[in-house]
């Protein structure tokens, strides 16, 4: 596995020391035809920051890669991201630390920002590469946004403008795909863009399909709809029927009293103690503070549920685990901790089960179960580990160190999978015989 990346890093190394060798400019060299005419020009293709090369030097390159010129080139503006704005991200997968594939969509992702702006990304992204793929780019995906606010904020409004929905032509190969969420045989498909908490009334007929489409979630909302249309039509004069057929003289109709939701939003805090421009939203993503508002515009009440503090900690004295130890060790931990583990626990659709990391002894000291004894896991990772022989030490509240029956040590913390030596093992196996026995104490 790490020869595979190492080999795919080294396919983006050849292709930036090609696009290093043909990064002058073709037009200063004598007898050059002019670009008017059609002769080779520099052109960039990396975001603010990165160098230029030759176009039409990426042409031979493209017969080496087998593939097309346009596969080329998007490969060398990721190679130039990479090495030019995200120097942090690049030395780790340089380092086999995560797939390839992933940080070249992180550097797609960023491509608009800024050359300051990128810097953050990079940070944060360079400290989890050694989380799964897909909590990787979550954390990429809320940095992009928290670089550049105005430019989100565009680009939801943008999106509020192109809602509707619409009826896609079947996909080539769908009615045998084996995924069930893409197979389409004998069914057909409807695409909807509609807006998370938009109260505008929409100007076009595809904005209004929107509108229904997302009232088939709410039955409450269209029955109240369609009693205000009820009323609205008794006490009409024949002049209001006559205006009837244009939807944009209607109020959108508000969400009816007695609604709830249930937002779980996950705050920071910055140096100044004001919370940090974007929030997690649990099962949305990402979102600006001004976007969590509008998720509750609708609802007439609002009810605070008091902060969570993820650094308390408390033990017990029975079996099972208390209600808060569980809440407060999946929210602390995310998703499983078995290594290498991508389940969240947000998303999966089962509760995780609250292993004792050290097995409970009914005939023990006091204080067995609480946050320093809890290894969350999905049901399958529980199997493998109660009846194959696999070991697992606990060296806080968010750290575990593990041990395959066939000899592979991983090191799991909140920020991903650690690959470790035997001998660093033992060095960690040590340690948390002591921290059980303070634990104990």
């Amino acid at each position: 596995m790490r020869e595979g990346r190492l080999l795919d890093v080294r396919r983006l190394e050849l292709l930036l020391a090609w696009a290093d060798l043909h990064s002058g400019d073709p037009q200063d060299e004598p007898g050059a035809v002019p670009v008017r005419h059609g002769g080779p020009r520099l052109v960039s293709l990396g975001g603010e920051g990165t160098p230029r090369v030759v176009d039409l030097a990426l042409v031979e390159m493209a017969v080496a890669r087998h593939e097309s010129v346009a596969a080329t080139r998007s490969a060398l503006a990721d190679a130039f991201d990479l090495r030019h704005r995200l120097p942090t991200v690049w030395a780790g997968v340089r380092d086999a630390r995560c797939e390839p594939w992933v940080v070249r969509k992180v550097a797609r992702m960023s491509r608009r920002l800024g050359v300051e702006q990128v810097r953050i990304v990079d940070a944060a992204v360079g400290a989890a590469l050694d989380e799964a793929p897909s909590r990787i780019l979550a954390i990429a995906e809320a940095k992009v946004v928290e670089a550049d606010q105005a430019a989100h904020a565009e680009r939801i409004a943008a999106n509020r403008e192109r809602r509707g929905v619409w009826y896609p032509a079947p996909r080539p190969g769908s009615q045998v795909d084996d995924d069930p969420q893409a197979n389409t045989a004998g069914i057909a498909t409807v695409f909807a863009r509609i807006d998370e908490a938009d109260d505008q009334p929409p100007p076009s007929m595809d904005h209004w399909r929107a509108e229904a489409f997302a009232m088939l979630a709410d039955p409450a909302a269209v029955l109240t709809f369609l009693g205000s249309l009820d009323d609205t039509d008794a006490h009409k004069t024949d002049a209001d029927k006559m205006d009837a057929d244009d939807p944009s003289e209607h109020d959108s109709p508000r969400r009816p009293d007695g609604a709830s939701a249930e937002l779980v939003v996950h705050l920071s805090l910055g140096e100044a103690g004001a919370f940090g421009p974007v929030a997690r939203v649990e099962g949305l993503g990402p979102r600006l503070l001004s976007q969590v508002r509008e998720l509750l515009a609708r609802h007439t009440a609002v009810t605070l549920i008091p902060v969570v503090d993820l650094h308390a900690g408390r033990c017990v004295n029975g079996y099972e685990h208390p209600t808060d130890v569980r809440h407060r060790v999946e929210l602390r931990t995310l998703g499983d901790v078995f290594p290498h583990a991508t389940s969240l626990f947000t998303t999966h659709g089962r509760a995780p089960d609250h292993d004792h990391t050290v097995p409970y002894d009914r005939h023990g000291p006091p204080g067995q179960t609480g946050d320093h004894n809890d290894t969350p896991l999905t049901r399958h990772h529980h199997r493998a580990k109660t009846h194959l022989g696999y070991t697992v030490l606990q060296l806080g509240p968010d750290r575990w160190v593990w041990g395959t029956p066939h000899g592979l040590y991983r090191l799991v913390t909140t920020t991903g999978t650690t690959t470790l030596t035997q001998a660093e093992y033992h060095l960690l196996t040590e340690h948390a015989v002591e921290l059980a026995g303070q634990y104990a104490a």
